[in-house]
């Protein structure tokens, strides 16, 4: 019989070799079944593991990482993952078992995701998010694990809303009765905002909440289906709540600290916006990256 602890080259001791932060594979797509809400969401992820590699080892054990995200896939869709998020984490916990050596792993995970949504005064369609799941774990100190959602809607140009509105009033002083009530124009841009928090492993929280909160803060969602009277809508709904990319930050921000209060201080929290301009060739861009202590704290 061969000696196949000799074949193992990975385990090679090599001369004036460094620590490695990550060592892993990438871009491995899986069907996940999450049971949500008495329901089953059948996804398809994306998904990418690590590990660390220290200086006594070569390389890593690549074919391990293909069979931990296999066997926990396959127990996921047999007992049906509660999030996406958890299944990250327990991809994460597998892979310091199997590699020993490892003093920490990751795993990120990413699928589309759908909902059903109404647009006002329209007919009921599914319209499709971004769901993001990450998982951290350090060898004897715990597990930290993302959840985050990818959310594309509409947002109008305060700025540009101002401007037209003084132009207007001046070449029509009759306008100036109704221009309380009336949304002025102004040029619309299409928005992708990304939510993601980091919590403790034990702690829950709910993706459709997420969207519900990063939604409710751009000037309108935007739908795939809409007839005329829809799209007519939805301009008017706009253009009645014109925001910068700055806004919808800092309205996440605020709806964060009043959805969860009890979420601890050191939290970790990243709101980033981006409008893609309609009007310019470069587009508008807004992030914080924090804590939920530093926002309690302003």
């Amino acid at each position: 019989m061969k000696n196949t602890k000799s074949l193992d080259c990975q385990s090679k001791r090599i001369e004036n070799s460094f620590r490695l932060t990550r060592v892993g594979i990438t871009g491995v797509r899986k069907p996940v079944v999450v049971h949500r809400d008495h329901s089953d969401h059948h996804l398809t992820a994306d998904i990418d593991v690590f590990v660390d590699l220290p200086s006594t080892q070569r390389g890593s054990h690549m074919s391990r990482n293909v069979e931990v995200i296999t066997e926990m896939i396959d127990e996921s869709v047999r007992e049906k993952a509660s999030s996406l998020e958890g299944l990250a984490a327990r991809i994460c916990k597998e892979l310091l078992d199997r590699h020993e050596y490892a003093s920490y792993a990751e795993v990120s995970m990413s699928a589309d995701y759908f909902l059903e949504r109404w647009p006002p005064g329209g007919k009921k369609s599914l319209e499709p998010f971004k769901l993001i799941a990450k998982s951290t774990a350090r060898r004897g100190n715990g597990l930290l694990k993302l959840i985050g959602v990818q959310v594309r809607g509409m947002t109008a140009c305060p700025c540009a809303q101002e401007t037209v509105k003084r132009i207007l009033l001046a070449e029509m002083p009759g306008l100036e009765k109704v221009s309380e009530d009336l949304p002025f124009i102004s040029h619309n841009q299409r928005n992708i905002t990304t939510l993601m928090i980091e919590v403790p492993e034990h702690v829950r929280v709910e993706a459709d909440d997420l969207i519900g909160i990063v939604e409710g803060a751009l000037s309108s969602p935007t739908y795939g289906i809409l007839k005329r009277s829809d799209e007519a809508n939805l301009v008017l709904q706009a253009h009645r709540n014109p925001k910068f990319v700055e806004d919808v930050v800092r309205d996440i921000l605020g709806k964060l600290l009043e959805e969860y209060p009890k979420l601890d201080d050191d939290v970790h929290v990243t709101v980033r916006s981006e409008s893609e301009e309609s009007i310019h060739k470069h587009n508008a861009f807004a992030e914080r990256v924090t804590t939920m202590g530093e926002l309690r704290s302003k």
